[in-house]
């Protein structure tokens, strides 16, 4: 309006003032696309009606209830602060970037931290992070080496760990040091699977259609002693390089799905998605039941109760247990 006001006052009010109408059209259709834009960064899984004033409230009212993973195809009631591109420094000296997604509860939440695999990076995991921050769970989306050696990642990955553990206070003070969870794709789960086989602190791990890479990963598999819940592509039509392993050497404490017709790169979610396929959906909603149930009891059963009526529906093919 000051643009109109300032032409009515010189020698040409008609041409100035249809300037200034121009100039204001094109800044609302810019403002227009720009809102546009930002929606289209957010893909439209829709939003839960549960309504928590706290992540224990949350966690309280979900275990009584079965995980059935139609319940977390959409958001959770929190809301979500992005923080991107923190920096840990790793005690042989290593600097490791990665976003942060806390979920604005005000309240002490274990920390989910996502690894991406070959050729991917953080952002490949972005909306997964966030769609987990709004359950609850502050979730950590790292930049490892995209190129492996995965075997050094699972090096780096342990140390993550290790310092988050005693320090959590260097992400934020309301991550629960005592309550991490690995999250880990394609290679990246070779990642997770070699940290977890050297002790790093964590209640369980979560694979995301993992494949076998570098490093001893038969004793890596052998010496893990937490859960872990392996969410895997349909083998019928994208099979990981040696995902059948993982299974095999773990000795207990491991449960197996199959997300009917999914490929391998369902497993992945990145905020600048064009669209959304129902693999990617059940991929989400799977790994959210998935770390529910390893943060709130160390255990992997309320996720495979959950399963249960997808197995029936056959949304859920081939799950294995032991």
């Amino acid at each position: 309006m000051t643009a109109i006001t300032t032409g009515l006052g010189v020698g040409h009010p008609r041409r100035t003032t249809l300037m200034s109408w121009r100039q204001i059209l094109l800044i609302t259709s810019l403002l227009v696309l720009a809102v546009l834009g930002g929606c289209a960064k957010k893909p439209p899984t829709g939003l839960t009606d549960l309504k928590a004033r706290s992540y224990g409230e949350l966690e309280r009212y979900l275990l009584s209830h079965a995980a059935d993973i139609d319940t977390f195809k959409v958001r959770g009631p929190f809301t979500v602060d992005t923080l991107e591109n923190q920096a840990l420094q790793l005690p042989a000296g290593e600097r490791i970037t990665g976003d942060l997604y806390l979920a604005e509860h005000g309240n002490k939440a274990p920390l989910i931290i996502l690894v991406h695999g070959y050729g991917n990076s953080k952002a490949d995991h972005g909306y997964q992070a966030m769609h987990l921050a709004t359950w609850g769970l502050h979730a950590l989306a790292l930049d490892l080496p995209k190129q492996g050696p995965w075997a050094q990642n699972g090096l780096l990955l342990a140390q993550v760990t290790e310092l988050l553990q005693k320090n959590p206070a260097l992400l934020d003070r309301n991550i629960d040091g005592g309550k991490i969870l690995l999250v880990g794709h394609s290679f990246g789960g070779s990642s997770v699977a070699i940290a977890m086989g050297r002790g790093a602190p964590v209640l369980g791990g979560v694979l995301l259609d993992p494949a076998i890479a570098d490093g001893d990963m038969r004793g890596a598999l052998t010496r893990i002693k937490k859960p872990v819940i392996l969410i895997g592509a349909d083998e019928y039509v994208s099979e990981a390089v040696g995902r059948g392993y993982f299974y095999y050497y773990m000795r207990n404490g491991i449960i197996e799905i199959s997300i009917r017709d999914a490929e391998h790169e369902d497993a992945t979610f990145s905020m600048d998605i064009a669209g959304i396929t129902g693999e990617q959906l059940s991929f989400i909603s799977t790994l959210t039941a998935a770390v529910i149930s390893l943060a709130a009891t160390g255990k992997p059963d309320y996720a495979w109760t959950g399963f249960s009526k997808a197995v029936r529906e056959g949304t859920i093919v081939n799950p294995k247990k032991k």
